[in-house]
């Protein structure tokens, strides 16, 4: 079995590793109010997903 003669170094190490950092998070803005939303998400602010109202928000007193 093949056994490594010498430790791996850090900078070795993260060399291998950098390609498994994590990716930042994209935002996008929707359409009708124009609030941040996650991709493939509702928007929580109105309640829409793709130009149709999915969820019916309560307006504030």
């Amino acid at each position: 079995m093949a056994v490594p003669k010498r430790r791996t170094s850090h900078a070795r190490q993260g060399k291998r590793r950098s390609h498994l950092h994590l990716k930042p998070m994209q935002v996008q803005y929707c359409p009708r109010c124009e609030q941040p939303v996650l991709p493939h998400h509702v928007c929580s602010n109105c309640g829409f997903y793709q130009n149709r109202e999915v969820v019916q928000v309560e307006e504030e007193k």
